[in-house]
């Protein structure tokens, strides 16, 4: 496939609340570092590098950019190459962000944020971007108990014009439920795949039927815990990805778009050429057939995971 001249458009669009969004957009978890992010070892990225891949990101008509404060390397921190590389930033630009857990400045991970620091987190978030105000903040959970109190603490920084809209990361569905009782939820970002929890198909689903979007993460299968089919399953997905002329990296950011018009995709990279890939998947369009092969793949293994 060829990829150089396919935009971002080329995915289609989607609101979130009233900020409207190419569906493909660009994650920026790996560009403080080369290699995994937050593993131990990883080597700081080249600054001059990172900015090339944002500037070239809007050039591909991204404007859709996840994030975090916690995004950072020994040398570089995503928030702060994003505010180097973009601002002053264009009205069109979303930049998605997420609040919850944190990292000391050693890189350790520190508890989750309570109610009363999640508005520190917040305006860190706003001093690293350079911004007045967060277009979303998405409230990242750990554990399935109740978030009523410190989806509330946002949900005040909201009314505060501090937040312009509010979502929720790595959730349960009834986390959903419980968070549109105090505010509106313009997005849920949980991670899913080709394989990766099936049983949140429903979830998807339903998503959809309340007009949040749903932010896959890890869509791109990697190893380890983010690892999606593999083995004979793998091959599969190399025959589809042969048959359109990609890689098998897009063929899975494409099956994650066909789950529905309010899924987006956030693939995240600091090689420029990885990004052009990325941001070409959007323009894929697999047959009824080929979705059906990739649906069987995607519920081969279901029971043998269940993830929060």
């Amino acid at each position: 496939m060829t990829s150089e001249n396919i935009t971002a458009a080329a995915s289609g669009t989607w609101k979130l609340g009233d900020l409207v969004v190419n569906r493909i957009g660009f994650g920026a978890m790996r560009l403080p570092q080369t290699g995994e992010a937050f593993a131990a070892g990883a080597e700081p990225r080249g600054r001059d590098q990172a900015i090339a891949v944002l500037h070239r990101a809007v050039e591909l008509g991204v404007n859709h950019i996840d994030t975090a404060a916690f995004y950072f390397s020994a040398l570089r921190s995503a928030n702060e190459l994003i505010n180097r590389a973009l601002a002053p930033y264009t009205d069109d630009l979303v930049i998605t962000t997420k609040v919850g857990p944190g990292r000391d400045p050693s890189g350790e991970w520190i508890e989750h944020a309570t109610p009363e620091l999640l508005r520190g987190q917040v305006e860190e978030n706003l001093r690293q971007l350079g911004r007045d105000h967060l277009d979303v903040v998405n409230l990242r959970i750990l554990g399935t108990g109740s978030i009523a109190d410190r989806f509330g603490a946002l949900a005040e920084l909201r009314e505060a014009g501090l937040i312009r809209h509010l979502g929720l990361s790595n959730i349960q569905p009834h986390h959903l439920a419980e968070a549109q009782e105090i505010a509106p939820v313009v997005c849920v970002q949980n991670r899913y795949g080709i394989g990766v929890q099936p049983d949140h198909d429903e979830f998807v689903r339903e998503c959809g039927r309340q007009g949040v979007a749903f932010v896959p993460f890890y869509s791109i299968a990697g190893t380890g815990a983010q690892a999606g089919v593999i083995g004979e399953a793998q091959e599969a997905v190399r025959a589809v990805a042969r048959a359109h002329g990609a890689s098998t990296a897009q063929i899975r950011i494409a099956w994650t778009l066909h789950r529905g018009p309010h899924v987006l995709a956030i693939p995240g990279t600091g090689d420029p050429e990885h990004l052009v890939a990325n941001v070409a998947a959007g323009a894929l369009r697999l047959s009824a057939e080929e979705l059906g092969t990739l649906d069987s793949l995607h519920h081969a293994g279901e029971g043998e995971e269940k993830d929060g």
